[in-house]
């Protein structure tokens, strides 16, 4: 009689990715130099996935796309980002969370994970009582401050070694005049908005809640098929 060879043993899932909140202000260099490295380690099957949220002090990033006629002035530090998109203001009073999962073990879908944070985003801010939306010809996160379409958020990622990197950044309750010094994401025609500015709720805390909320609707969306294309560029800044 033949002996069967049992039935190969399922992959295990991905364990739930770790959960981080930074408190102050965090170097951009630093930030930098922090998902590279666990980036690496996640691919390397060395270290978790992570979800990091931070704040950063006043600065621009240049994406790979950024064209130094969009720099109007540099009045503080430009860091080259290493994402796609163009150039971004960070500073204080703004959610920037850092995604870092592999896409390996979660579908090898990059436009799929790029639409699927900026839903989560969306979501999020739903939560908190603002209507946000994507727009197929633009870039971003927007919502409609006084009638007009203006921009509350700003996406861009990196995969490497089908690790994500990079993420989002939601204007909480941003010195709005910082983005002065630049065309944010190449688009003059349309102002930036926040939280505070629309009269929400901008308490950080209230933001990483509804995020955190929402997360396992992100993580679900990985594994499903993505039925919306994205187009022209979309979740590169």
């Amino acid at each position: 009689m033949l002996s069967q060879d049992p039935s190969p043993t399922p992959p295990a899932p991905p364990a739930a990715p770790e959960w981080r909140i930074e408190p102050g202000l965090t170097d951009y260099p630093l930030a930098l130099a922090t998902m590279e490295g666990r980036a690496a380690a996640i691919a390397n099957g060395t270290a978790q996935e992570l979800v990091w949220l931070v704040e950063h002090p006043p600065l621009y990033t240049a994406g790979t796309s950024a064209d130094p006629a969009e720099l109007l002035d540099a009045r503080f530090p430009v860091y080259p980002a290493g994402r796609g998109g163009r150039y971004t203001y960070h500073g204080p009073g703004q959610r920037v969370g850092y995604v870092m999962l592999n896409l390996a073990r979660r579908g090898r879908d990059v436009r799929c994970f790029v639409h699927a944070v900026e839903q989560w985003v969306i979501r999020a801010l739903a939560r908190l009582d603002v209507e946000a939306f994507s727009v197929p010809e633009r870039i971003g996160i927007w919502t409609r401050d006084g009638g007009q379409e203006a921009k509350i958020g700003a996406i861009g990622v990196r995969v490497r070694r089908w690790v994500t990197f990079h993420g989002f950044s939601v204007n909480l309750s941003p010195d709005l005049s910082h983005f002065g010094g630049i065309v944010p994401c190449g688009l003059p025609e349309f102002p930036v908005t926040s939280l505070e500015q629309l009269g929400r709720d901008a308490r950080p805390e209230s933001f990483d809640t509804a995020l955190l909320l929402e997360f396992p609707a992100l993580l679900a969306s990985l594994t499903a098929s993505c039925e919306i294309p994205l187009e022209g560029g979309r979740g590169t800044d």
